[in-house]
């Protein structure tokens, strides 16, 4: 069941979401449905614990989080679901942050796979060869990529 967000709740909200370059305006109307942030009933973000953390698609269309680029042999993993693990990884951008929202692109075509939260800055990861190192949150095919509204 939709929710339509108070003005107080579309305040809030709307800074974060400015981080991610998604900025309303007055007459946007904003509803979350079963964790999903709906902008004019377009699916943009998603909610994760309480924060607004864009979807594949807000990425796909706007390239607004930092990513890595995983190797073709990680991608039918990440699409199904699970963790990043570092042995995966071919490409880390840099100024990543502990805890951030990242998007996971493959390393042929740059398209984006999964977004998740990185559990280690870029510096920390570069310095790994082994352990997980994003916690996949959105994927392709999941319940969130599938949203009809």
């Amino acid at each position: 069941m939709k929710k339509t967000l108070s003005n107080k709740e579309t305040k809030e909200i709307s800074g974060e979401l400015a981080s991610y370059q998604i900025i309303l305006s007055k007459k946007d109307k904003l509803e979350v449905e079963d964790g999903i942030l709906l902008i004019n009933n377009v699916p943009v973000c998603f909610l994760h614990e309480g924060k607004p953390i864009p979807t594949l698609k807000t990425q796909i269309k706007s390239a607004v989080l930092k990513k890595v680029e995983v190797d073709m042999g990680a991608i039918r993993f990440v699409t199904s679901g699970a963790d990043v693990m570092r042995p995966g990884i071919v490409k880390i951008d840099e100024g990543i942050s502990n805890g951030e929202p990242i998007a996971v692109v493959d390393m042929t075509h740059k398209k984006p796979l999964a977004i998740g939260i990185a559990l280690f800055s870029s510096e920390e990861m570069q310095g790994m060869s082994t352990g997980k190192v994003i916690h996949n949150l959105h994927y392709i095919g999941d319940r969130i990529w599938n949203y009809i509204g």
